[in-house]
């Protein structure tokens, strides 16, 4: 890895996940979204020789970046492209029966946000893709050109939880009668004129919900997690954990609701709160600010 991708790459919360995580002798770690590979670069130090890893993505781009950066471990490493929600077929073509850790990192990685052109951020003019696998899958303009006014809404503000989200869709649907979208400066564009500049967001850009409900859609995010985290539950061994950094309550909730749910199976989460960055990495970092960690652990005797 280069030293500018090292440098643009911050993994939130890496050292309470690797302190809470603890790769053991011998055992398997599983990142079931690897992106840039910042969070097994870790977990792989914090174990020994004998620690191995699969790393999963549905980025292509991503999973080749996080191959440089985890060359160093060799033959200790197993990529493999494909989404988390399917982890436990990718475990078992691997060969792995159990494992130690598992991390999910529902986040966008630096390279998305900032280099991959897919049209993640709203900060320049990018093809309105929003697909993490680009080989497959509806994209974001096709969204935006093809719902009702109706289910807009309705995307809007159940998957971005944005107040506005009737408005916009509104003029959304007004916008693209005269031309389709294609540009992520349409959409942002159409959500500035829609929300009173008034009732415009302090801490984060006005269009930041209505983006996170196209990439969630357009990759079937929460569908997606709730199918993985039985899989990543099932996969863990005795004593092993499942640590899961979500970014917005959505996510969470999805989250939490699960980890109560498996604890009549064996199961306990470690904290009944998630954890939450800390000033010093928020200032070095401002993705982490609404980063929220959760850990489950299979219980010894379980």
């Amino acid at each position: 890895m280069s030293d500018r991708e090292e440098v643009a790459h911050l993994p939130v919360l890496v050292d309470e996940l690797t302190f809470l995580l603890r790769p053991r002798r011998g055992g398997w770690v599983v990142d079931g979204t690897i992106g840039m590979g910042g969070h097994a670069e870790r977990l792989l130090d914090a174990g020994d020789a004998t620690t191995r890893l699969l790393g999963i993505d549905g980025d292509p781009e991503a999973l080749e970046r996080a191959g440089r950066r985890l060359a160093r471990f060799g033959r200790r490493v197993t990529l493999r492209h494909g989404s988390f929600r399917d982890l436990g077929s990718h475990a078992s073509a691997t060969g792995i029966a159990e494992a130690q850790a598992i991390v999910l990192d529902l986040g966008l990685s630096s390279y998305q946000l900032d280099e991959c052109g897919r049209g993640f951020t709203f900060q320049g003019d990018e093809p309105l893709d929003m697909r993490f696998d680009p080989t497959r899958g509806v994209t974001a303009a096709d969204l935006l050109n093809r719902l009702t006014q109706e289910e807009l809404g309705r995307l809007i503000f159940e998957l971005g939880e944005e107040r506005h989200a009737r408005r916009i869709a509104r003029r959304i649907v007004e916008r693209r009668q005269r031309s389709p979208f294609a540009r992520t400066g349409d959409l942002v564009a159409v959500v500035k004129d829609s929300v009173p500049r008034a009732a415009w967001p302090r801490r984060i850009h006005v269009a930041t919900k209505t983006f996170q409900a196209l990439r969630i859609a357009v990759n079937d995010e929460a569908q997606a997690l709730a199918e993985a985290l039985p899989q990543a539950a099932g996969l863990l061994a005795r004593g092993g954990r499942l640590g899961v950094i979500a970014f917005h309550s959505g996510e969470d909730r999805i989250v939490k609701r699960a980890f109560r749910g498996f604890a009549a199976a064996g199961f306990a989460e470690l904290e009944p709160s998630p954890l939450q960055a800390g000033i010093e990495e928020i200032h070095d970092n401002p993705r982490a600010r609404s980063a929220r960690l959760r850990v489950l652990e299979r219980l010894e005797a379980a």
